[in-house]
């Protein structure tokens, strides 16, 4: 009795207390991220090479701790900082971690068209050493952050048993990831979740360049809204809470092997998001917003929505907010943030 007592005690504490690394911690989701594991009393450590976040933007979540050492609660986290190239770091980072989210990677399909070996070098070489290291150290899960640039262009809602077929590096960099995912789980036994976001938005993003981030800007700047093609073209817009909720639903499902669509379901157009930024911009500023249209870019698929009924049943995925919602949230945030220096 004592002893199922015990059992019982532990995976409970377990479940609520995680030592957790967040590789690319630092950047945008990395933040949010780490707030909502703070908040279930979960101990962070976060490796990232400053190439896009800061420490700064780290402080600005939790206080901050260099060195080797786990926090010793969850008011604290600390920083490794390194490269994930770098086999090395990676050993020394998961260590003594429970769970890795692997966040660190080249995001975008123009840079990787512009420079395809970096970003194979850091989403295949990268992903590889890290996998590798979580299974050195026995780390329980690994939830891996894709997105939907593997599948290319297909034709929407998109769902996990589609053939992948990239239309860019990016995409194919991306599909090696998922590849070494599946392998690690069968070939090592390391519960792997592999996450593919759609377009991820929300307070927090000032150095994004994303599609509703990038709008912002420009509107509170004084520029035009620029617009690549019809407009007609279509995302799967992801709040970033809800995005956080999808994370720590696959961090506490000990799933392993599997790939999990992560957006709303619902189908928005380019047009809708410049016409919502130009709508609250105007709403509460001086400002006039300018919606300007330019040549289509290469490698960009034009429809792209997704199912997420798998994730739902199995990680118990249910996003909360609705576009309008969200976007006027982050409106909130640029507004309100918008002379500093972390936005401009």
């Amino acid at each position: 009795m004592v002893q199922i007592a015990f059992g019982l005690n532990h995976a409970l504490f377990r479940r609520l207390y995680l030592k957790i690394l967040i590789t690319g911690g630092c950047g945008f989701i990395g933040r949010n991220l780490i707030q909502k594991l703070l908040q279930r009393g979960d101990r962070v450590r976060v490796l990232d090479n400053l190439s896009v976040g800061t420490k700064e933007k780290l402080e600005s979540v939790s206080a901050l701790e260099l060195g080797d050492s786990w926090p010793k609660d969850s008011h604290h986290v600390s920083l490794v900082v390194g490269d994930i190239r770098d086999k090395g770091v990676c050993v020394h980072a998961t260590e003594g971690a429970d769970a890795v989210v692997h966040l660190a990677a080249q995001c975008g399909v123009i840079p990787s068209i512009e420079n395809p070996l970096f970003d194979c070098e850091t989403n295949v070489l990268g992903m590889v050493n890290v996998l590798q290291s979580s299974v050195e150290n026995k780390v329980s899960q690994f939830v891996m952050a894709s997105s939907s640039a593997p599948l290319g262009e297909t034709t929407p809602p998109i769902h996990e048993e589609m053939v992948p077929k990239p239309l860019s590096p990016y995409g194919a960099s991306k599909l090696a990831g998922e590849g070494y995912c599946s392998a690690y789980f069968h070939s090592f036994g390391l519960n792997t979740a592999v996450l593919r976001f759609s377009n991820v938005y929300g307070p927090g993003s000032g150095h994004k360049g994303s599609v509703v981030a990038l709008f912002f800007k420009r509107a509170m700047e004084g520029l035009p809204i620029i617009i690549y093609g019809s407009g007609n073209q279509t995302r799967d817009f992801i709040f970033i809470e809800d995005l956080c909720d999808a994370i720590t639903g696959a961090l506490d499902s000990n799933v392993g092997g599997e790939v999990f669509q992560i957006a709303t379901f619902k189908e928005n157009t380019v047009n809708k998001i410049a016409e919502l930024v130009k709508k609250l911009v105007e709403r509460d500023t001086e400002r006039k917003v300018e919606i300007l249209f330019e040549k289509e870019r290469k490698g960009e698929v034009i429809r792209s929505y997704s199912d997420i009924s798998k994730a739902g049943k199995l990680i118990n995925y249910h996003p909360k907010y609705a576009l309008e919602t969200g976007m006027e949230k982050t409106w909130e945030w640029f507004r309100a943030n918008y002379e500093k220096k972390e936005i401009r």
